[in-house]
């Protein structure tokens, strides 16, 4: 090597040790005036030997000509929110849903204790914008944004500018694939002092840190965000390949630390609830004296393999929350409280209040949640009414300020027809499934009877059809189908492939071109995937990703609206509730009656086929029995029964004398087994679960399908740069369907590479690899010939 390339090795590792002392250990080495004469002999360095330079270089933060528009990002390992705790009930009620989910992994506490208490990982909650980094082989590749959770924003020219951003990782044992998640933010000095500079300059000033963060990262020019205080925190990782990390979320923040990135300094573990409360009751007592903004803390369970076991739901992971610090709050007056139809028909009422400002924002309107809260809060219209914004977001009422209201005051009832169609307005019943029995009680929520016969239902169920990430009919926004249904010309979404260019092209604000475009769209939407299909139904607590899954994993509309409850829980991530859900929809008349219309209509589904392969043969005759959930015979009781009797009919035609000689089978397992089984409909249902595990190919008897035996198994694919005709998951499930594994990375063992329009380097790799090409017309071409 050279005097120079040496010099400049040296320099930029004295550097990133430097950056690493200041930014992550707080404890610089060195003034600032030393650290700028080795910064500008890099730069004159870099400058006399331009082939020298590096992309990790730490001159190389600031990017070069402002972008025309951010890329988008797929998150391969979707970006979820957390739950929100805003009391000490909540966050017991979370520590006690996690023990329960634990079940027998949590050990047993002491004699008198009930369980062993769950270690916990403790930190602020910073107030900024999440964000993802991507490192391969150690250096920074890319950065985005959280966006919706799936999709974000390219932002690495603008991440790179973040001084305590490590752009290479310092030392060694990271994996080759590292995504790093944290937040960025800016600290309340750096707050005061861009705007002080933008006051200055005459230009606009920011309304608080949090803004002044994401308006900064968002800049198209890399080289404004330079100019702005920034900083990142780590707090989590997404995608992991070829490495592992810790299996301890508070270990694995230590080796982030280790190989240069920052982590909160108030990290800390815990163990159970009390420790919980402790930690958030000194955090929230030094709060006003921390450098940057922070609206709570958030816990994860410390064990990642507990992680996994509590799962998700919706869009939330089980195994963690948000303990929300209280917002901001004021007095008004409550001066109505009117109630609103949403899609499924639930009757909520909102509170209509004296126009107040709370946290910076003019608040006339709150939410009151259900009838169950008005009356806990004990709520009259005319009552003085403390408001927040809970979360900092939604403004909601706290309590009534009783010796302020007027005699005037009267009670809020909940109307007993609907306000839109005038229908009847019915409680809904709650049911608790439990061992063996199922309890019946009152529910919170209040539901109009009129299903799309009430004209604020049919209208929000068919926006929701039509949503983005439904059916994605360009054109058809919120106003036009409220249109639509006031003139009657929609009853239900069926009815949308029936309109003629007649009865639109009269309507407000359509003309011939606008009516021809519409009908354009909707024609268009005729052909659209299972998963987007089942999420346009509008299916209670089935979201964006359920629906990936139930498509995914049965592969057809007919075994989804066929399944049973009990069938659907071997999906993973699909509770109980969450299937009998599902379960009544398809039952539902009515809703057989629309999805007909639909397939009569034209909508024809695409990407239907068999049960995954990863499904066959999946249930095995304890997990039935488990899930048939009989009292007294859990997991351990339903394997022995599996082992000892082998099927179904025998377990059910077992007498006294062969439990008797089960070994560890008690005598109350026993005798709950038969008495169960002594139930004519327990049999037929039991049965009927066995029948359905064999139609579906689920059963232990089933043939079990090799992922080897489908055309891409043991293949390695990588999908890069934007495409067109689908997206990049899509993508990825049609070739994991096929037997392939996506990999974000390209290697000497990739098989083929599909590079739409914005691929970079890891089209360049592959071509330096000579690994095999695809645009996006010769994959598609590709995947038609494989699937006929």
């Amino acid at each position: 090597m050279s005097s120079a390339e040496l010099r400049i090795a040296a320099l930029r590792e004295q550097l990133a040790q430097h950056n690493h002392n200041y930014y992550v250990l707080d404890a610089p080495t060195i003034p600032d005036a030393e650290y700028d004469r080795l910064f500008r002999e890099l730069q004159a360095l870099e400058q006399q030997h331009p082939e020298l330079r590096s992309n990790d270089s730490p001159t190389q933060r600031v990017g070069g000509e402002a972008l025309k528009a951010f890329a988008q990002v797929q998150h391969e390992v979707p970006m979820l929110s957390l739950g929100n705790a805003f009391s000490d009930d909540d966050l017991h009620d979370f520590d006690r849903r996690v023990r329960e989910g634990l079940g027998d992994l949590l050990p047993a506490g002491d004699l008198f204790g009930g369980g062993a208490a769950v270690s916990y990982t403790c930190e602020p909650k910073l107030d900024g914008l999440a964000v993802s980094l991507l490192y391969e082989n150690g250096v920074l590749v890319r950065g985005a944004t959280r966006g919706d959770g799936s999709t974000g924003e390219d932002i690495t020219l603008n991440v790179r500018t973040i001084s305590n951003i490590p752009l290479k990782l310092h030392g060694d044992g990271w994996p080759q694939i590292l995504e790093v998640r944290g937040e960025v933010f800016m600290s309340r000095a750096g707050f005061a002092e861009l705007n002080a500079r933008a006051m200055a300059e005459g230009s606009k000033v920011f309304a608080n840190p949090r803004n002044a963060a994401a308006g900064s990262l968002r800049q198209l020019d890399s080289k404004i965000t330079a100019s702005r205080p920034l900083e990142f925190c780590a707090y989590g990782f997404g995608r992991v390949e070829q490495g592992e990390l810790s299996d301890s979320q508070f270990q694995i923040l230590q080796q982030f630390k280790q190989w240069g990135l920052p982590i909160s300094p108030e990290l800390k573990l815990v163990q159970g609830a009390k420790a919980l409360l402790a930690y958030y009751q000194d955090i929230g007592a030094r709060r006003d004296q921390l450098s940057y903004d922070i609206d709570g803390v958030v816990y994860k369970v410390d064990d990642l393999a507990w992680q996994a076991e509590l799962g998700f739901r919706a869009r939330e992971p089980r195994w963690a929350t948000a303990h929300k610090f209280p917002a901001q709050e004021e007095i008004t007056t409550l001066l109505d409280v009117e109630f609103q139809v949403g899609r499924t028909g639930a009757v909520t009422p909102v509170a209509r209040l004296a126009p107040v400002q709370v946290a910076g924002v003019t608040v006339s309107n709150a939410t009151l949640h259900n009838m169950d809260e008005v009356a806990r809060l004990g709520l009259m219209v005319g009552d003085s009414v403390i408001i927040r914004r809970a979360g900092d977001v939604i403004p909601q009422v706290v309590s009534v300020v009783l010796e302020r209201r007027p005699e005037h005051a009267r009670a809020v009832e909940i109307p007993h027809s609907c306000p839109v169609c005038g229908s009847a307005v019915e409680r809904t019943q709650l049911v608790k499934r439990g061992k063996g029995k199922a309890s019946v009680s009152e529910g919170s929520v209040y539901r109009c009877v009129g299903r799309l016969a009430c004209q604020a239902q049919r209208a929000q169920a068919i926006i929701h059809f039509a949503s983005r990430k439904a059916l994605d009919i360009d054109g058809l926004g919120d106003k036009i189908v409220e249109q639509l249904v006031s003139q009657a010309l929609l009853h239900s979404p069926a009815d949308l492939y029936q309109l003629s260019f007649e009865q639109i092209v009269g309507l407000e604000g359509f003309a011939e071109l606008s009516t021809r475009n519409l009908l354009q769209a909707i024609a268009e939407s005729r052909t659209p995937s299972l998963a987007r299909f089942i999420y346009a139904l509008g299916i209670p607590d089935v979201g964006e990703e359920t629906a990936k899954l139930l498509a995914r994993a049965l592969g057809s509309l007919e075994r989804v609206s066929q399944a049973l409850p009990e069938v659907l829980t071997y999906l993973p991530d699909v509770g109980l509730e969450v299937a009998h859900e599902i379960h009544s929809f398809f039952a539902d008349a009515h809703n057989q009656q629309v999805i007909a219309g639909l397939l009569a209509n034209g909508v024809q589904l695409q990407e239907e086929g068999e049960l995954h392969a990863e499904f066959s043969a999946c249930a095995t005759l304890a997990s039935l029995l488990e899930k048939l959930n009989i009292a007294h015979v859990a997991a351990t009781g339903a394997q022995r029964l599996a082992e000892r009797f082998g099927s179904l009919e025998a377990v059910m035609a077992a007498d006294w004398l062969d439990l008797r000689s089960l070994e560890r089978f008690n005598e109350k397992a026993a005798q709950a087994l038969r008495d169960y089984f002594a139930v004519p409909a327990h049999v037929a249902y039991a049965q009927q679960l066995e029948a359905q595990l064999l139609a579906f190919g689920m059963h232990w008897n089933s043939e079990r399908k090799q992922l080897s035996g489908l055309p891409l198994a043991g293949q390695t694919w990588v999908l890069t740069g934007t495409l067109e005709a689908m997206t990049r998951d899509d993508a990825k499930q049609q070739l994991e369907a096929l037997g392939a594994k996506v990999a974000g990375s390209v290697s000497a063992k990739t098989h083929c590479v599909v590079a739409g329009p914005g691929a970079g380097s890891k089209l360049a790799k592959a071509q330096q690899l000579n690994v095999p090409v695809l645009d996006e017309s010769a994959f598609i071409q590709q995947l038609a010939a494989l699937k006929g």
